[in-house]
């Protein structure tokens, strides 16, 4: 009978401690949506130091339209194997409304094919 009552005990802390487990990794999930949420709210994480290599650079309209080779001299150089004309293009930071997973554009995927440059230098004065 003591085993029964001890086993039981046992399963019970088990339970409770799963239980509690489940509920921890469901609010950090949730805490990170919000925190994520705020973000896109406020602006928060369009500095270009967080743009990084091989991300997704998406336009205003939803479209993608390229992906990020590097960072130079203050403007976004694209990868020209994800190019329609396989050949590098420039956007400047100051296109950036935002960047997460991905980095975000303040233009449409029309106005920002028809004004992409083709150097850094060229993306200096542009705005």
């Amino acid at each position: 009978m003591a085993e029964t009552l001890k086993d039981k005990a046992l399963d019970a802390g088990q339970a409770v401690a799963d239980a509690a487990k489940t509920a921890g990794h469901n609010l950090a999930e949730r805490a990170e949506s919000a925190v994520e949420r705020v973000r896109e709210k406020v602006g928060v994480g369009n500095e270009p130091h967080a743009i990084a290599e091989h991300m997704d650079v998406i336009a205003s309209c939803g479209t993608k339209i390229g992906v990020v080779d590097h960072l130079e001299a203050g403007a976004i150089k694209l990868t020209k194997n994800d190019s329609p004309d396989r050949i590098h293009h420039y956007i400047p930071t100051s296109w950036v409304a935002r960047v997460d997973k991905h980095v975000h554009l303040t233009k449409n995927s029309s106005d920002a094919r028809q004004g992409w440059m083709a150097d850094a230098a060229s993306c200096a004065s542009a705005g």
